[in-house]
């Protein structure tokens, strides 16, 4: 049990110094917003392109990995969607709201620095393939179900390309994309930049841990008890579950992934979850949800390593 704190210890450390230097009003909320676009538009980009231009592109676009990761998380989507409109009779946009919550993890800011100390070698190579599937099929999918939902079924056009403009314009998609091509082409990075990039790269997790503390703590927290008792149960056991069986259904040549990618989903929602639905009227919801389930993936995150063996 010990060896299984010195993981997860570390990462809730760092999440709790976040959230105390804004409560103690060392830093103010509106600071948090800078440390993330610095994560979100520099160090990740640059851990992500040095992850894949150093590797050949059989190690970033894997299917072994890709395919059951995207299979199981569109099968929360469908599960969560359904279940909301026949039982709970939720129109089909705060249907979309709360898959939205229990669908897509944390990959970056928890996910990675948790891998980073298991598998050092092949955390980042993982973390490019959530962040593809994740970007290019999830995001997509579920604001587009949301704005269909709020009945902007005659808006698609402009809906579609706002999309397409957000995914074109996303910084780690961009570097994995440059970082692809570098590979292919067997290009080799400078050395001063290649240094500068790693430098940047390797600020990412610390970072961003000390910004989702930060961000809890400024988050202004609306309670609805059984609507986040749903989203909580959703993302922490029914989000691995299904990852768990996409891998079942799928028996591919995916040794040691199995482990990696059911751990990733028991990450907590990301951290821009209520920003997302705000838009919809739900962001009170949302920042009691991401608060419950940052708290509870402690005991989550902790309970897999040490059933699956994966903390040693």
């Amino acid at each position: 049990m010990l060896a299984i704190l010195a993981i997860t210890g570390p990462i809730f450390i760092l999440i709790a110094v976040g959230f105390a230097s804004v409560r103690l009003r060392v830093l103010a909320a509106t600071d948090m917003r800078a440390l993330g676009v610095f994560v979100i538009n520099f160090a990740l980009p640059a851990l992500l392109f040095r992850a894949v231009s150093s590797g050949a592109v059989s190690e970033t676009v894997r299917p072994d990995l890709l395919l059951p990761y995207a299979l199981g998380s569109l099968a929360v989507v469908a599960l969560v969607v359904a279940l909301a409109m026949t039982v709970l009779r939720r129109k089909l946009q705060m249907a979309a709201v709360l898959a939205m919550g229990m669908s897509v993890s944390n990959s970056a800011f928890i996910g990675f620095p948790i891998a980073q100390q298991l598998s050092p070698a092949s955390a980042s190579a993982a973390l490019a393939v959530y962040a593809l599937v994740e970007a290019l099929i999830m995001f997509p999918l579920l604001m587009a179900l949301a704005e269909l939902g709020g009945g902007g079924g005659g808006r698609w056009p402009r809906v579609l390309r706002g999309i397409a403009l957000s995914l074109g314009k996303n910084p780690m998609i961009l570097a994995i994309l440059a970082g692809l091509a570098c590979s292919l082409l067997a290009l080799q990075v400078p050395l001063p930049l290649a240094r500068a990039i790693e430098l940047l790269g390797s600020t990412a997790a610390p970072v961003a841990l000390f910004y989702i503390g930060g961000t809890l703590a400024g988050l202004k927290v609306k309670i609805a008890a059984g609507d986040i008792a749903l989203i909580v149960a959703g993302k922490l056991l029914l989000h691995p579950l299904m990852v768990f069986l996409a891998f079942l259904a799928l028996p591919m040549d995916g040794a040691g992934l199995q482990a990696a990618a059911v751990l990733n989903a028991c990450m907590p929602m990301m951290s821009i979850y209520p920003i997302l639905a705000q838009k919809y009227g739900q962001e009170g919801l949302c920042a009691a949800a991401l608060v419950a389930t940052t708290v509870a993936s402690f005991f989550t995150i902790s309970a897999f390593l040490w059933f699956s063996g994966a903390g040693g």
